[in-house]
């Protein structure tokens, strides 16, 4: 199979569910900031699970270990590598650099939205606890607990072409031109209080539609080569991933509603 007849493969597999992602009423919801802060609360999760995958890939493609070696597929090492520097350490907007998680917890705490939950999860894992144990430690939602479970599940457990192709498709462009919209209406509401949150999605969306889309889209191309059971195992791991989100937009709507 063709690249180009692949990556169609995975867009026509994913776009039903992710037409319904871009449309899903949690972004109505959002119309205050506590509605806002609700929703931070349980998506800084997924930026941080997002992290996990790439480091997944980094750590299956590059060498990092000691001694070191040659990395078995140079253009795959180039590919994740390029990623990660742009996800991993970032400029910041003040003149350093940080993660993108780390700006998405600034961001949090500029307008008040509780950390919780993530900052007992991170703490947890600092002190060696695994995934599951920090997340039951930490008393996340059980909607967030779900998502982040059905992650580490595929980085456990799959290929690293499906691996790529859920880091690839199932996390781009998932936050519609609405949610932007909305942030700089509150943005102004509150006095600039999410100043922090604009930039993290500016960035994020700079990245992602210039840099890294493109490079992620290779790097799916160069795992599944020519192979159609690969290209078919990809795609139906990033429906799944997306209906993984579903269900974590379906959980921050409830909560927004109680």
């Amino acid at each position: 199979m063709k690249p180009e007849d692949g990556l169609a493969l995975i867009r026509e597999t994913i776009d039903p569910v992710r037409t319904e992602l871009l449309e899903h009423p949690v972004y109505r919801q959002i119309t205050n900031l506590d509605a806002l802060r609700v929703f931070m609360q349980h998506h800084v999760f997924a930026v941080w699970d997002f992290m996990s995958l790439l480091k997944s890939l980094q750590k299956s493609l590059t060498t990092v270990r000691v001694p070191w070696l040659p990395p078995v597929d140079p253009l795959a090492c180039r590919l994740v590598n390029e990623i990660v520097l742009g996800e991993e350490c970032d400029s910041d907007g003040r003149g350093g650099f940080a993660s993108h998680f780390e700006l998405y917890l600034r961001a949090m705490r500029e307008c008040d939205a509780p950390t919780v939950w993530i900052d007992g999860f991170v703490d947890r894992l600092a002190g060696a606890s695994d995934v599951d144990s920090a997340l039951t430690g930490c008393e996340a939602p059980q909607a967030v607990t779900a998502f982040v479970g059905h992650t580490f599940e595929i980085i456990d457990r799959d290929s690293l072409p499906v691996l790529a192709a859920v880091f690839t498709f199932g996390r781009e462009d998932l936050l519609p031109d609405v949610f932007a919209r909305i942030v700089h209406e509150l943005n102004e509401i509150s006095g600039g209080n999410l100043a922090e949150f604009i930039y993290y999605l500016e960035r994020h969306i700079e990245l992602d539609g210039g840099e890294h889309g493109p490079l992620a889209h290779k790097l799916v191309a160069n795992l599944c080569g020519d192979d159609v059971t690969k290209w078919q195992a990809a795609a139906e791991a990033a429906r799944a991933t997306l209906v993984a989100r579903g269900e974590l937009w379906d959980g921050i709507s409830r909560a927004i509603t109680t």
